[in-house]
């Protein structure tokens, strides 16, 4: 019998809460450490409530709040760096789950003439998004140029590990659409390595897209998959979800064994530099 298995459920649940309470004061020590703190308090002002914010489970405690919170000021710093050049920018949100990050964007410049579109291949998520007010489309991310969408900016936060074959992705998006931008972020991995972690476990139940990681790919890897595919480096960046100084420093191979160090993020500019010497597209 596994050790696990002899182990009361209500210490379970007291270790796992006590694990919790530690990572949520490393998430934001981390995010004061990284200046993402006030971005993450106005963001909250925006969208107060972002239970909801996933298909297949709940924002429904402090931790996870906290964890969101951040991420998605990571997420939103990058995009900072760019919409500026726009007057009136059109962005797109690719495997957008709750149009949140249009919220936050429409939020921060509401002086400025946006137009929004999410894209999701869930149609919960569409729904979701639609009850908002905000436009959404259901197609699959790899099918978006069929769909004559084009953007100043594209987001993919959190979607390209998720894709069998992201090089194709991409392409697509950089030789039939006329955006400037993409801004994308996937989970930081130092190594990479194949997903599929119900494979790796022998989980038997089924997996969708949202919850299935195929490519953790280490930041090496993603520039020079982002060269290939038709496009150049304009910034890179990197949320740790420990802090680097103080006490808590020591939560990273907790972070590390239990979800992932951080999320790193690219912005790209279209560039065929590369991809045009590629010739089997």
């Amino acid at each position: 019998m596994a050790i696990k298995q002899l182990i009361p459920e209500n210490v379970k649940a007291y270790l796992r809460e006590t694990v919790q309470r530690i990572l949520n004061r490393s998430l934001k020590m981390a995010a004061r450490e990284q200046g993402l703190d006030k971005l993450a308090s106005r963001l909250e002002e925006i969208v107060p409530d972002i239970t909801d914010q996933y298909s297949r489970f709940k924002i429904n405690n402090t931790f996870l709040r906290t964890k969101v919170r951040c991420q998605h000021s990571f997420q939103i710093s990058l995009v900072q760096k760019v919409i500026n050049e726009f007057e009136r920018p059109v962005i797109v949100d690719v495997g957008d789950s709750a149009g949140t990050h249009l919220q936050y964007i429409m939020g921060l410049y509401n002086k400025k003439k946006l137009e929004c579109l999410s894209v999701n291949l869930d149609l919960k998520a569409v729904e979701r998004i639609k009850e908002k007010g905000l436009k959404a489309v259901h197609a699959k991310a790899e099918d978006l140029p069929r769909y004559d969408i084009n953007a100043d900016i594209f987001l993919c936060f959190e979607i390209l590990e998720h894709l069998m074959n992201p090089c194709f992705f991409l392409h697509e998006l950089s030789e039939k659409t006329n955006a400037k931008y993409l801004v994308f972020t996937v989970p930081y991995r130092k190594e990479s390595r194949v997903g599929l972690s119900h494979i790796r476990s022998g989980q038997k139940e089924n997996v969708y897209a949202e919850n299935t990681h195929i490519f953790e790919l280490n930041p090496e890897d993603w520039k020079l998959i982002s060269k290939h595919s038709g496009w150049d480096i304009v910034e890179e960046g990197i949320f740790l979800q420990y802090p680097r100084m103080g006490l808590l420093r020591v939560t990273q191979p907790l972070w590390k064994y239990s979800d992932f160090e951080g999320f790193y993020g690219l912005i790209l500019k279209r560039d065929n530099a590369w991809s045009s010497k590629y010739e089997d597209w």
